[in-house]
């Protein structure tokens, strides 16, 4: 079940149906009251000693407790439900809860999961866009996916028509990592047409949710599912949106979450580059034209799953230069160490090093040390 056993996790979701209580507010309670169980017991007084908890909130909690037999009720038969599914509840104070998504202001304290979590997720980007896609949009999306994938980036999207299913279908037949965060139920899939597609993600991914079984996809769930998106990813790429578009408000979130946001540029006039363009042109997105520019943005933060892997900017490097740029990898080097690593002379490896800085590639550092850039 996870680090909280039935009783705590029936204190949770008795805190979570108090009306108007979300996750910042139950931390709140939490970093005062240090247990659920506390909570429940509190004063109306102590209560709304908490911040964010006013005296109708406090009013609420305390009447809550008189519904704990039907949570009891409810979550034995979410519980044998979901395993029937394969499927389980993880906390946020679970071991397996993604890490990343734990960092965001306002993460879920509960999640229903499908399938298994892979070290590789840590190592996420988001790619979401419109339902409504050109063959432009499909055409770069399996491109740019089929490029991250190969570099063992897991794609995170929405399951939804268009670009999400593009995504998600591109990672599958690279044999990539790929997480669905869906706006329904485990037992609700939306759209119908994707039950192949929903399949193959448990399978050989993730499909998670915040929404109890039975949830339909409502239109109030998406901007949830959405923060989740962009909150389990390094980055979020954008490939085609009209400016109302969902993929718009998870471009926000990410931007709210101290996340990267990407976006591809399309042709003016075309109401699914609309909203693209207008992220470029705020500068709330940074174009790109491929997955490298997102690889090489992100380079270190994927380091450790990319390794001596990460592509290089094309800068039509010489045989020496390159040979150079891959022994800076790990760490900056002095001269002599970079000269004996790659087998050149102090001075051609000087020459090459000039090169490199004016690609605007490498930095030099006191003492004759150089690093990349």
């Amino acid at each position: 079940m996870g680090k909280l056993n039935f009783e705590q996790l029936t204190d949770l979701f008795l805190l979570l149906s108090v009306e108007r209580i979300g996750p910042a507010k139950i931390r709140n309670l939490l970093a005062r009251f240090k247990k659920l169980s506390n909570i429940l017991s509190a004063s109306a007084l102590e209560l709304t000693e908490t911040e964010g908890i006013s005296k109708e909130l406090a009013s609420r909690i305390r009447k809550v407790s008189t519904q704990k037999e039907a949570i009891q009720n409810f979550l034995e038969k979410e519980l044998k439900a979901l395993e029937k599914l394969n499927g389980r509840i993880i906390t946020v104070w679970d071991e397996d809860y993604p890490p990343l998504l734990k960092k965001i202001y306002d993460p879920p304290l509960v999640l229903y999961v499908l399938g298994e979590f892979d070290e590789r997720d840590k190592y996420s980007i988001a790619v979401v866009g419109t339902r409504q896609p050109t063959n432009y949009g499909k055409i770069q999306t399996e491109k740019i996916v089929n490029d991250l994938t190969d570099q063992n980036i897991t794609i995170v999207s929405g399951l939804a028509r268009g670009i999400d299913s593009v995504a998600h279908s591109s990672a599958l037949k690279r044999n990539g990592r790929t997480i669905a965060v869906i706006g329904s139920g485990l037992d609700v899939i939306y759209p119908a047409e994707n039950k192949k597609l929903f399949n193959d993600i448990r399978d050989k991914g993730v499909i998670i949710s915040e929404f109890n079984l039975g949830t339909i996809p409502n239109a109030e769930n998406f901007p949830k599912r959405n923060r989740i998106i962009s909150g389990l990813t390094l980055g979020t790429l954008v490939i085609e949106t009209a400016i109302t578009g969902g993929a718009m408000q998870t471009a926000r979130l990410a931007l709210d979450q101290n996340r990267e946001v990407f976006a591809i540029p399309g042709n003016l006039g075309v109401k699914q580059s609309e909203g693209t363009n207008l992220l470029i042109q705020r500068g709330e997105a940074k174009l790109i034209k491929n997955a490298e520019d997102i690889l090489t943005e992100l380079e270190l933060k994927l380091k450790p799953v990319l390794g001596k892997n990460i592509p290089k900017a094309q800068k039509d490097l010489t045989i020496f230069e390159e040979k150079i740029y891959n022994c800076l990898l790990n760490e900056p080097l002095q001269i002599d160490k970079i000269a004996e690593l790659t087998n050149q002379s102090t001075s051609d490896c000087l020459v090459n090093l000039l090169s490199l800085e004016f690609k605007g590639m490498v930095k030099q550092l006191p003492g004759k040390m150089f690093m990349l850039i």
